[in-house]
């Protein structure tokens, strides 16, 4: 008797520490970080990781390795990633002891006005075929990171992807579930089934997978440069065959193309500086998040207690409603960031939080502006470097526009634009960049670097960015355990691209939040959902600077894999 009720027991505990559901598989609990002394890779595959690390063994940088593997991830990870997307990044560069922003994203057509959308009377922007496409930002991404970052020759980085393209490679589980998604609407997209369907249908777990008209895409990049690709045969394919299916990104759309190093915005966190990109990108948000957040004694209300999720939902909504009306291109708008971020603005938001009763919905912040799928990796060197790089082609397999015989599809970021209202901060308009969704982060300790991280996961990565500091800082986890704990995902309208939440949203919770603490968020009036979805990919590296070594943390949730050497 006493064995069994010792294995109940064991069962019980197991039970109420699982991390979380997997999009496919079972569920399991957190593991080990990883530790290493010369370098580290985190990315959301094993083979992308493992280049990475071969990178940086022949003497590559932090960036070197990051570039190599977000090429192979664009060849095995192609729903989620890949050259006809757009790139940002926040790097620590050792030797200055500074952090520097890039943001790679690219722009609107200089042909396409949100008249076309209103003459069509066209709400929104579809998802598919060539009205999304904006000018992919990667490629000129990768040159200018490399050239102020990089040591190896970019044919040497991009020489493992261009193999693997040709060779194959086994498509992984959680992959494999990506690819079979959302391909059926995107099969009759010109180009689409050609390259992603080669036995009629997307690969399944563990069949061989090859992309060569990739490989030689990579192969006429790493040998000609970025100009091949903005102004050469690549951008001259792009530009014809838009044209032939009735796309607006011209030749001239890509030869302009221009990326932007920038400032990163942060915030102090009970000590630690957070660290994002400012719009046209969302980190702003995870920022107000803990701006507001910091106003609550959350360590003493306990990991997944209702009190702390009801506290953090609410500072997703007043932050959420404030991404709805400023977030935008900053080239376009005059963003009010100062007043956004201050801790005064904090606290004003943070009394209309009511402690024990969900929101509808928040207003926005009351002042002027004036108008004027993803995947994160991470990677740190044995000068003490560090890359925190997130990369995207938007929803899964964007567009679904592959040109001809390129190998990769045309991201359809500018789905994001707003086409309803032409005084919004995001509507479209010729040459501007789109809100975007994906943000790298970054975190320092008394001007020191601390912690590399981001996940993927569209709307849910400011939420995601923000429970991790909490799960971090407040309940003191170590960063493996602060990606597999269980986590929330507000969803409030479908539509991010200015539009506010309704009747409250949806609260989502993943298992390992107890009963109990759901029965108490359903009284307080948040209406709770128990899903398996996105919650992100979450990556991230620390460095232990007194030790000189580096730990290493990939979540459960995907393929991905840390590793050092």
């Amino acid at each position: 008797m006493k064995r069994i009720a010792l294995c109940f027991l064991i069962t019980a505990f197991a039970i109420n520490v699982q991390a979380q559901d997997r999009l496919t598989g079972e569920s399991f609990t957190t593991r080990s970080e990883i530790l290493a002394r010369n370098g580290m890779a985190a990315t959301s595959q094993p083979l992308a990781t493992q280049v990475a690390l071969d990178i940086l063994k022949k003497g590559g940088s932090a960036m070197d390795a990051a570039i190599a593997a977000n090429a192979v991830l664009g060849l095995v990870e192609p729903a989620s990633c890949g050259i006809g997307g757009d790139i940002f990044a926040i790097v620590w560069d050792a030797k200055e002891e500074k952090l520097y922003g890039f943001n790679g994203s690219g722009r609107a057509p200089k042909s396409l006005s949100i008249d076309y959308f209103t003459d069509k009377r066209m709400r929104y922007v579809p998802f598919n075929g060539p009205l999304p496409v904006s000018v992919p930002g990667c490629v000129d991404g990768w040159f200018a990171l490399h050239s102020k970052f990089g040591k190896l020759p970019m044919t040497d980085i991009l020489k493992p992807a261009i193999d693997y393209g040709r060779e194959g490679f086994a498509v992984s589980e959680v992959i494999a579930y990506e690819m079979a998604s959302n391909y059926k609407s995107k099969v009759d997209v010109p180009g689409f089934a050609e390259t992603y369907m080669p036995n009629g249908r997307p690969p399944k777990k563990g069949e061989i997978f090859k992309n060569a008209d990739l490989s030689n895409t990579y192969e006429k990049i790493a040998n000609e440069g970025r100009d091949a690709f903005y102004k050469g045969d690549i951008a001259r394919t792009i530009s014809d065959f838009m044209k032939k299916h009735g796309g607006f990104l011209s030749y001239e759309d890509l030869a302009n193309h221009t990326s932007n190093w920038v400032e990163p915005v942060s915030t102090n966190y009970r000590g630690y500086d957070v660290w994002e990109l400012p719009p046209n990108g969302q980190g702003t948000a995870a920022l107000q998040m803990l701006n507001i957040l910091e106003g609550y004694d959350i360590a003493s209300m306990g990991f997944g207690s209702p009190e702390y999720l009801h506290m953090l939902t609410e500072a997703k909504k007043l932050a959420y409603e404030d991404r709805a009306k400023f977030y935008a291109d900053p080239e376009f708008n005059k963003i009010p960031l100062d007043k956004l971020l201050s801790k005064e603005y904090a606290r004003q938001r943070r009394a209309l939080i009511k402690p024990d009763e969900a929101a509808d919905t928040y207003p926005a912040g009351d002042f002027e502006i004036e108008t004027g799928n993803t995947t994160y990796l991470t990677v740190a060197d044995k000068e003490g470097n560090m890359v925190s790089l997130i990369q995207s082609i938007y929803s899964e397999f964007a567009s679904g526009m592959v040109p001809d015989g390129l190998g990769f599809v045309l991201q359809n970021r500018g789905q994001m634009f707003n086409v309803q209202d032409k005084n919004h901060a995001n509507a479209l308009e010729p040459g501007k960049r789109p809100f975007h969704t994906i943000i790298p982060a970054f975190i320092t300790k008394d001007g020191k670097p601390w912690v590399s991280f981001g996940l993927m996961g569209g709307a849910v990565q400011p939420q995601g960015h923000a429970q991790i500091v909490v799960n971090l800082i407040d309940f003191g986890m170590n960063l493996q355990e602060a990606g597999d704990a269980p986590r929330m995902r507000h969803r409030g309208s479908s539509q991010p691209t200015g539009s506010v939440m309704r009747n409250g949203g949806t609260l989502n919770l993943e298992s390992g939040i107890d009963y109990k603490t759901l029965r108490e968020l359903r009284k307080m009036g948040h209406n709770v959902s128990i899903a398996v979805g996105i919650y992100g990919g979450y990556q991230a590296i620390g460095i232990d600077l007194k030790n000189r070594i580096y730990a290493g943390a990939s979540e459960s949730r995907k393929d991905g894999q840390a590793a050092g050497y």
